[in-house]
């Protein structure tokens, strides 16, 4: 009889499954009713491809909660599932989140030597993206990302897609399959942890190419709530076996030996002539004396030269962007590198396209390393000789500055960011009469900063680049060392209209306007007139200045941190609180949990009301003349005389129509997707959503369409101005009308709906478009969304299929969603 093999195993315990799975799930409860937690927890549910509708969902944390106490666990990548019987088990497990020596206390090297025991391995940390790999029922092969299965369209998911071909190519070369990986490691109750590396897929700061490309297995562990992993030889016999790349280890027996190893690589950055990041130390650790010992890990990462290579890396991509790179550490030796890399990029046109899609980094950095006969370590070396290790971390004296326009959210997160951190808001609303308000604005919050606030918060729209260079100049001759941080509510994106933009956030910033009445300083909605509230908004709009870091005086800000001005507040705040914390870690003590984050955001909306109303003026004549010129073009929008009208549609909302979209494709295969995850990527969606029935260029093939709906339109606008009604719309609703959900056509150029108008014949609505459709989006700028009607024409004479290149998916479920039929004026920018 055949020895059978020994390895580390235990099986999972239904009951110990399932009672992390309750806590998992009470952790990702929101709302009324959750349990009150000091973390958060995030679920996100994927559909396993090529199963009958198989589920596993992933858990995740926040990245500051894991040095909490109280986690249900500390998996960096935990993956369940339910077992056709309905019983819960683990499908993949990660390592527990271990962290750099001196960054937490249990890492500290005093309790290292006192708390853990050898033998110690040290293992090289490769520098690519983590892959965990598993076996399911059924001989089903799952390979995810940290947080994804590959099954939507974000980077993770491109990662585990990847990461799934290089095991078919390595289980291609053993002559084995999917299905015999999947037993194995099913057998062993095991996640394989590997890290992909490949230079052609996306480069990181240490090179993989040619025959260093791959996946790098570096752990097994066991799929269990408490954290349990291979020995490192039994992890390389399992790589030998099926084909991984290894990962470089050596043993120490001593806690001394392991410190001792470290420094003196730290010196160098370099192991057997080789540049590393650095290495993971495995052992066992305790809590305290007497306690059981269990698997642990810790790292000593080499923070240098390699965050002077990304870096490089970040403004080098600045340059490629148009934007003024900006950098506080390395400084002599990064100009140079960026006078090198400017010759490159001017020599060669293709290599800024590449640069961007993560291609061509590290022949770049190695190009300027050759060039000056010098090493990253050796940089590093003369620096640290020479005293230029650059300024301290950042623990006081940050300036948060708002780059925004009325009705975007900035005051809602300048107060949360208050009730969160203790931090102080000046409100320019605040400061009373016209004299002098610049300078004791500046005032107020060089005060704020000198009582002790470690971050202020300007809570001004500081929309156009005068207001930002005073309030900056200001700032730097009251408190110099002032850290400045643009947090900017960003009015144009990459690939869609500066007219589609400013109409998305022009719907959404007077929705919360006129839905807050007099709630506001400057504008009382409920007072004034609506055309006079929407004139002063016109002319912010139409004033706004982005952030140009490339220009002054927003080359001056130290940071800027983008937000979507149509995004719910909530969401805004996790984007900021998220940015800073990564930028400036030490300005905070115990981080909010995303109860704590709803909290504040639904205590703002209820109860928080101005401290002061001001009638709304301008600090110059030129602004006041702009504002009173939009409330006259506005004012002319409600005479008696109609508006000239572009086309008349059923406006639908947007985000019933996006789940259904990212619901129905989400399960099909990776070809399926393909045009639809384009789309996503290149921001090729479109903003809004609408069933079009005439546009003006038909109205002389239907003329009585035409005139119907302009008579309903300028009734409507007859009577607002009869009614003097202070809160309707400029847009006056005509009728309402459900739409019907059938099925998305799309070829590689445009995708639309094909819908179907449930009250079309009692209502004597329609559409003169062949047939009723809501474009999604289409591949490029250059493609116009009528090409809907050209798809949609060829799909009914021609079908679907590999012959037409058309290709359909049926929407499922009955989805009804209510639709305003609306008039959509002519808009020229």
């Amino acid at each position: 009889m055949a020895q059978q093999e020994i390895f580390p195993y235990a099986s999972q315990d239904v009951q110990e499954v399932a009672g992390l799975v309750r806590g998992l799930e009470a952790s990702a409860k929101r709302g009324p009713g959750a349990p009150k937690k000091s973390f958060t927890c995030k679920k996100s549910t994927f559909v396993i491809a090529g199963t009958d509708g198989v589920t596993v969902d992933s858990w995740r944390f926040n990245d500051w909660d894991y040095k909490k106490p109280d986690l249900p666990t500390y998996a960096r990548g935990l993956f369940t599932f339910r077992t056709k019987k309905g019983k819960p088990e683990i499908a993949i497990r990660g390592y527990d989140k271990f962290f750099n020596t001196d960054e937490v206390t249990k890492t500290a090297w005093s309790n290292i030597q006192k708390n853990t025991r050898g033998p110690y391995e040290l293992t090289t940390k490769e520098n690519g993206c983590i892959i965990f790999i598993s076996g399911l029922p059924d001989d089903k092969l799952l390979v995810c990302s940290k947080h994804s299965t590959g099954a939507r369209s974000d980077i993770a998911a491109s990662h585990a897609i990847v990461g799934e071909r290089w095991v078919d190519r390595q289980l291609q070369a053993l002559g084995r399959t999917r299905e015999d990986l999947a037993r194995e490691l099913r057998r062993r109750n095991a996640t394989a942890v590997a890290e992909l590396c490949d230079d052609s897929f996306e480069e990181h700061v240490l090179a993989y190419v040619g025959d260093c490309a791959g996946l790098y297995l570096h752990g097994l562990n066991l799929n269990l709530p408490e954290f349990a992993t291979y020995p490192g030889l039994l992890v390389h016999k399992f790589a030998d076996e099926w084909g991984f790349k290894k990962v470089e280890y050596l043993i120490k027996d001593n806690v001394q030996d392991v410190q001792a190893f470290l420094e003196g690589v730290a010196e160098t950055g370099a192991w057997q002539d080789k540049e590393i990041e650095g290495f993971v130390i495995r052992c066992q650790a305790r809590d305290g004396e007497g306690e059981p010992w269990h698997d642990w890990f810790f790292k000593y990462k080499f923070e240098e030269p390699y965050l002077m290579y990304r870096q490089w890396r970040e403004a080098t991509k600045a340059v490629i962007g148009g934007r003024a790179p900006i950098y506080k550490k390395h400084k002599k030796i990064t100009d140079e590198y960026l006078m090198y890399a400017r010759r490159q990029l001017a020599s060669d046109r293709t290599l800024g396209a590449k640069f961007n899609q993560n291609q061509g980094i590290i022949a770049m950095r190695n190009g300027f390393l050759r060039e000056r006969g010098l090493t990253g370590a050796g940089i590093i070396q003369m620096e640290n000789e020479q005293g230029g290790g650059g300024p301290a971390e950042v623990t006081k004296d940050v300036l948060l500055v708002f780059v925004a326009t009325i009705g975007c959210g900035k005051t809602t997160v300048a107060v949360a960011l208050q009730k969160l951190f203790g931090w102080s808001v000046i409100q320019n609303d605040n400061i009373e009469g016209k004299k002098a308000r610049s300078q004791r604005f500046v005032g107020e919050i060089s005060t704020a900063f000198l009582a002790g606030s470690p971050v202020v918060i300007a809570d001004r729209n500081n929309h156009q680049k005068r207001e930002r260079k005073q309030l900056i100049e200001d700032i730097r001759k009251s408190v110099p060392r002032a850290t400045i941080v643009a947090i900017h509510f960003v009015h144009e994106q990459p690939g869609v209209s500066r007219q589609e933009c400013q109409e998305r956030i022009r719907q959404t910033t007077r929705d919360r306007v006129f839905s807050r009445g007099d709630n506001h300083q400057t504008i009382q909605a409920s007072t004034r007139s609506q055309a006079e509230v929407v004139g002063i908004m016109e002319g912010f709009l139409h004033r706004f200045e982005a952030v140009d870091v490339l220009t002054i005086p927003d080359e001056w800000f130290n940071a800027v941190i983008d937000l979507d001005p149509t995004a719910p507040s909530r969401e805004n705040l996790e984007t900021v609180v998220s940015r800073l914390h990564a930028l400036y870690p030490k300005l905070f003590g115990d981080m909010p949990t995303g109860d704590d984050m709803d909290e504040v955001i639904e205590s703002i909306l209820r109860d928080y009301k101005p401290a002061l109303n001001q009638t709304f003026f301008s600090s110059s004549k030129k602004d006041n003349k702009s504002t009173q010129k939009s409330m006259k073009l506005t004012q002319n929008l409600r005479s008696s005389k109609p508006p000239k009208i572009d086309y008349f549609c059923i406006r639908l909302p947007t985000n019933p129509i996006l789940s259904v979209l990212d619901s129905h494709f989400r399960t099909q295969d990776a070809m399926t997707q393909r045009f639809y995850r384009q789309l996503q990527q290149s921001r090729r969606i479109q903003p809004s959503f609408h069933v079009t029935i005439i546009h003006r260029a038909n109205s002389k093939e239907f003329p009585d369409v035409w005139e119907r709906f302009n008579a309903m339109q300028t009734s409507a606008l007859s009577a607002i101005n009869d009614a003097n009604t202070d809160n309707s719309r400029l847009d006056p609703e005509l009728e309402t009308c459900r739409v019907v959900l059938e099925r998305v056509v799309w070829d590689a150029r445009v995708m639309t709906i094909v819908a179907r108008l449930l009250d079309a014949q009692e209502k004597g609505l329609g559409t003169t478009n062949e047939i009723a459709h809501i474009t999604v989006g289409t591949a490029n700028q250059s493609i116009r969304p009528k090409e809907s009607n050209d798809i949609l024409h060829n799909w009914l004479s021609g079908g679907s299929g590999e012959a037409t290149g058309i290709y359909e998916l049926e929407i499922k479920g009955n989805v009804v969603i209510d639709g305003s039929v609306r008039g959509v004026l002519q808009q020229h920018n």
